[in-house]
């Protein structure tokens, strides 16, 4: 997804701010490729409404998985709450010593989380308690033993240990009168003090923290929980703190094979979605616009129980007209180029894919081939850039090969790829802006690495000989990933042939 380049090219986006001239409403049964596990009975009871009256009515286990595609939220949860201890038992060890960090500090307060927040926390855990303070203690770096899991302990001041992940600390204090004997909470600056206790019982040669001026996964230290943090530690320890820096990114970054399982049904989900929405089954020719796509795919989502991290847009492209002849919610002609840009968002993960579509004139049985090798033009691009991705390399030196082969190739194109996971716009290098075609200082020099995944973002401009020699853009993006051997592959395929709306 990028907003900015959407905003400037010949594709028409979509602000979906019109109201819809016609409901198209589909149901795509997706049980088949998911096989999401359901708990309870093969069948449950959901509540219907007619015209009339409001009655109870009977569901199949298959329809059931139809509205939940992925199951229900508490078998979402539990998932990821099995993905959370392992990818801390995995990733967190070998990432601490390898940025030299013994002892990680990640103070929070409620509403005002830190990025890493939703990377560390359970499922259930929607927000800071009060004030948390997520404590990573290296109790093996001292004797420079191989990191492992049993190395690492996991302290939470405040809040709860979310199910066994973290070792909750609370206060001592009772509070008179209290429910079920409860104990108040740590509070204020009783936490400092408490930290302090920590950083003394431990002694780290490194004390970790998340401060940066290039990766904002890596800058979620407010001012505020730095300034009470280093008056109650005081000189002798403030003096090791060390700017963490690519450790959150990589942390955030890291998946899971169990993760990349789900995700591969997750972009199927999103390929099923596209090639229904750019279909006779939603689009009428002559009479569907370009913001009812929009809110299709808005309410499709929703409809399932899913969510999405962007606004959607659909965009057009029609022999002879400019984008502003064409306009910002066209009714879709035959003999238009149609374009989306879409996700969803699953048990905190998300997708960003770009697809096409081509429908078709009278007598027409496939698109023009000026169209298809514009297409072609593009897959070129995403075979560049899959072969030149691997861990090791940065995000700059990428872009530039990926551009080296393009030119040589007599391509036209743009790269603006981005890592992608637990946030939209993930963790990890850049590979190229649209804006910035020569590199991207910071950000696109920092270095791939095993089991992260990325969207594979790009456009080629084609001259169509069937449109005149007009130039067509062929924006694709379709999500890819490093498995933990090193090696890409796509997260299911990518789009080498044009949807056809007949």
């Amino acid at each position: 997804m990028n907003r900015f380049l959407r905003s400037r090219t010949p594709l028409t986006a979509v602000s979906g701010a019109r109201a819809p001239r016609r409901t198209v409403l589909a149901l795509v049964v997706v049980a088949a490729f998911v096989g999401a596990p359901l708990l309870g009975g093969a069948r449950s009871t959901v509540a219907a409404q007619d015209t009339q009256r409001r009655t109870e009515v009977p569901v199949t286990r298959a329809q059931t998985a139809a509205i939940r595609p992925f199951g229900t939220q508490r078998e979402i949860a539990a998932m990821q709450h099995l993905w959370l201890g392992k990818r801390l038992d995995t990733f967190v060890p070998g990432l601490m010593r390898k940025y030299g960090v013994d002892f990680w500090v990640i103070p929070m307060r409620e509403y005002n989380e830190d990025p890493l927040f939703s990377s560390i926390t359970a499922p259930e855990t929607m927000a800071a308690r009060r004030r948390t303070i997520y404590v990573f203690v290296d109790t093996c770096a001292a004797a420079n033993t191989p990191p492992a899991a049993s190395c690492i302990e996991r302290i939470a001041l405040g809040g709860t240990s979310q199910g066994g992940v973290w070792e909750a600390r609370r206060s001592t204090i009772a509070v008179e009168a209290a429910v079920g004997g409860r104990q108040a909470e740590l509070w204020g600056d009783a936490q400092w003090q408490v930290l302090k206790q920590l950083v003394e019982e431990k002694k780290p040669k490194v004390i970790g923290i998340n401060r940066s001026r290039i990766f904002a996964f890596s800058d979620g230290l407010s001012s505020g929980e730095l300034q009470g943090m280093s008056e109650a530690l005081g000189a002798t320890w403030t003096s090791r703190f060390k700017g963490a820096e690519g450790l959150p990114v990589d942390l955030v970054a890291a998946r899971l094979p169990e993760e990349e399982a789900f995700f591969a049904k997750m972009t199927e989900h999103v390929w099923a979605m596209t090639q229904e929405m750019f279909s006779n089954r939603v689009i009428v020719p002559g009479k569907t616009t370009s913001s009812e796509l929009v809110w299709w795919w808005r309410q499709r989502v929703a409809d399932q129980g899913l969510d999405t991290w962007f606004q959607p847009s659909i965009g057009v492209q029609r022999k002879g007209a400019t984008s502003e002849e064409i306009g910002d919610d066209p009714v879709i002609m035959r003999g238009d180029v149609l374009h989306c840009d879409v996700g969803i968002t699953v048990a905190r993960l998300n997708t960003d894919t770009q697809h096409n579509a081509y429908v078709l004139l009278p007598g027409e049985t496939d698109a023009p081939a000026g169209l298809r090798r514009a297409l072609a033009n593009a897959n070129a691009m995403q075979d560049f850039a899959m072969d030149e991705i691997r861990p090791g390399r940065t995000g700059n030196e990428i872009l530039k090969s990926v551009l080296d082969r393009m030119r040589a190739a007599g391509i036209n194109g743009t790269m603006y790829s981005h890592p992608i996971g637990i946030n939209g716009h993930g963790a990890g290098p850049l590979i190229g802006l649209w804006d910035y075609q020569d590199g991207v200082p910071g950000r696109g020099d920092a270095k791939v690495i095993p089991s992260m995944w990325f969207s594979i973002e790009l456009q080629a401009t084609t001259a169509v000989p069937e449109w005149g020699g007009q130039p067509v853009r062929m924006a694709q993006e379709e999500d890819m990933i490093i498995g933990s051997d090193g090696r890409p592959r796509w997260a299911l395929r990518r789009q080498d042939k044009l949807f056809l709306v007949r």
